[in-house]
């Protein structure tokens, strides 16, 4: 197998349909399987994906919701393909863009991991698909909202143009095309993220064990995120700045002082609860 696509559904029933979709209306000089785990969704969207697609998807039944990094894990154990597709439920593939970027793969083989440009439904761009990775200085920048012109300190790379290819840091889990023999290097992603943060974790890894990380702005999906409402669940805020103390822990707290990690981890947990405080004022769209 050339290709493997990995998408994890939670209750998404629609969203996922068009996500693979998006994959089957196009053929492929490859040959590729869809992987689809249902993360205990306890609805009836397994069911209905299942008689939508039949056998032209492997279907996945969790038998409960560890997570989004648990979950694609799973399909990943079972994924055959020399190339492995990380993407959300919640895009849309365009014409060509696995084509090229598998073509670039080939031609790349120092590659361990490659992105898209991706988009936003309303056109703009997801500035997740393109970043640097967290450390002391720019996490701590970050986490206050400090105003700094520094080059330094550009995380989200704005000062790259967003329809070339080159090296970055670290991708976006919601499409991250990557090697099989880099993910076998790197390990598969860190269950300790439930949600948020193991995307940077892998692409970290794969840095570490000599791969480059490649941004292809020339091809492109679409990502419908967060379209549904302006008012986040608590467990999404709280799982976000989770992420952020996991990752900042792991691999950045030992580059600092305790002092600064003092602080740093103080500002993660008040930040985290401001939030939360926040969303109770929030209405739903």
């Amino acid at each position: 197998m050339d290709l493997s696509v990995v998408i994890v559904n939670y209750r998404t029933f629609e969203l996922t349909k068009n996500t693979i979709n998006s994959i089957l209306d196009y053929d492929y000089p490859f040959s590729l399987e869809i992987l689809v785990v249902d993360n205990a969704s306890g609805d009836d969207s397994l069911a209905r994906l299942q008689d939508y697609f039949g056998s032209k998807v492997k279907f996945i039944a969790s038998a409960e919701n560890r997570g989004f990094a648990a979950g694609n894990n799973l399909a990943l154990r079972q994924a055959t393909g020399k190339y492995q597709l990380l993407l959300n439920s919640d895009t849309i593939v365009w014409e060509n863009t696995l084509e090229d970027i598998y073509g670039y793969m080939e031609k790349n083989t120092d590659v361990g991991a490659c992105g898209c440009r991706v988009l936003l439904e309303n056109g703009e761009l997801d500035k997740a698909c393109k970043r640097s990775f967290p450390n002391v200085k720019n996490s701590f920048i970050r986490l206050f909202h400090i105003p700094t012109n520094s080059k330094d300190d550009n995380y989200n790379l704005t000062n790259l143009p967003d329809d070339e290819v080159y090296e970055i840091d670290c991708l976006t889990g919601a499409f991250m095309f990557m090697r099989k023999s880099a993910l076998d290097e790197a390990g598969l992603l860190d269950e300790t993220f439930f949600m948020y943060g193991e995307d940077i974790d892998l692409c970290y890894r794969i840095k570490k064990a000599g791969w480059k990380i490649i941004y292809y702005g020339r091809s492109k999906i679409t990502h419908l995120k967060g379209a549904s409402s302006k008012k986040q669940k608590s467990k999404l805020i709280y799982e976000f700045y989770r992420a952020m103390y996991i990752y900042y822990k792991k691999h950045n707290a030992h580059e600092s002082f305790f002092l600064v990690n003092l602080i740093v981890y103080f500002g993660i947990a008040l930040l985290c609860c401001l939030k939360l405080f926040l969303n109770i004022f929030k209405k739903k769209n």
